[in-house]
């Protein structure tokens, strides 16, 4: 190398091979300093730039009562997660087998299993289909995993078991069960096992009750009388007032001293509206249109019931 350079400057004149000694260096030093960067940039884990897209906030968790999103809930960036619940022949057996099994049954039949609880007429199933399971029913299932909740209702973070109470108190116009007591822990045993393998903190396909599209028109109870006759009356009675079979009723009270009381999330008409399209008449789910729904609920909420206890008005 250096006797290359003498020659190149033994006349002191420029000579092309400076060039190609210039162009030799530059790729050495370059060399020298990428070849280690890039092999330090490799032992880095690779980054997730889908992760830096931002994705829309969805409100994940119900209004207890109601069914439906509550604004101040906490917010969820995933989709809606499909879930099945377990089988009725995967009940576990055994002490926790029982008190499973118990808590089926208060909530199906909760006129004999809980009656020194219960004010009117219902049975928990009567609002929640197929023994809790039924998706756009506000199923136990999804119900358990999205608590601890804030409720508006009562303006504070509610438990589960503080969800089941309001239900007993309102819905069930009855005596919340003591939180130590043996139904409140079979009601719960219920539900967590309905919910076997639901994820927390998602938000749930079929959970609570659908969010209905406002109807084209307002509201009218004497339409909905006329949906009432044509699609409810056969199973409910003409007067609304239930249809009973050795003394217990086979179709609910939709109004009346044996139905939910005003403070109940079902005389909120938006509400049982949505519960109204989804699922009735009784395995007819989404034949009313949105219009027939609100006014059918529209109609039911107009008649008397039991006062929200809150207000005895």
């Amino acid at each position: 190398m250096n006797r290359l350079i003498n020659r190149l400057t033994q006349n002191g004149k420029f000579h092309p091979m400076w060039i190609v000694l210039a162009v030799i260096g530059v790729l050495i030093v370059a060399s020298l300093l990428l070849i280690p960067a890039r092999y330090e940039a490799a032992k880095e884990p690779a980054r997730n730039i889908v992760a830096t897209t931002k994705t829309p906030a969805v409100a994940n968790l119900p209004e207890p009562d109601a069914g439906q999103h509550d604004p101040k809930q906490m917010s969820v960036s995933t989709q809606p997660v499909h879930f099945t619940p377990p089988p009725e022949s995967d009940m576990p057996s055994g002490e926790m087998g029982d008190m499973i099994k118990l808590g089926k049954n208060i909530f199906v039949h909760t006129q004999i299993y809980a009656k020194n609880l219960v004010g009117n007429g219902l049975n928990c199933v009567n609002c929640h289909l197929d023994a809790g399971r039924k998706a756009d029913s506000a199923p136990l299932w999804a119900a358990y995993v999205s608590f601890p909740a804030y409720r508006s209702k009562n303006h504070k973070v509610n438990s589960f078991e503080d969800r089941l109470a309001g239900c007993f108190r309102f819905s069930m116009n009855g005596t919340p069960p003591a939180y130590n007591s043996k139904e409140m822990l079979a009601l719960t045993s219920y539900s967590y096992w309905l919910a076997t393998g639901a994820p927390t903190g998602k938000s749930l396909a079929g959970r609570g009750y659908p969010k209905l599209d406002n109807p084209p028109q307002p509201p009218d109870t004497r339409r909905g009388a006329k949906v009432f006759a044509q699609n409810c009356a056969i199973c409910h009675g003409a007067d609304g007032l239930g249809t009973k079979v050795n003394e217990q009723y086979a179709f609910p009270p939709l109004w009346g001293k044996d139905s939910y009381n005003a403070g109940a999330g079902m005389h909120k008409v938006k509400n049982a509206a949505a519960f109204i399209k989804a699922n009735m008449p009784l395995g007819k789910g989404n034949s009313l249109s949105i219009q027939e729904a609100w006014d059918v609920a529209q109609f039911v909420d107009s008649h008397d019931r039991p006062p929200d206890p809150r207000t005895k008005k």
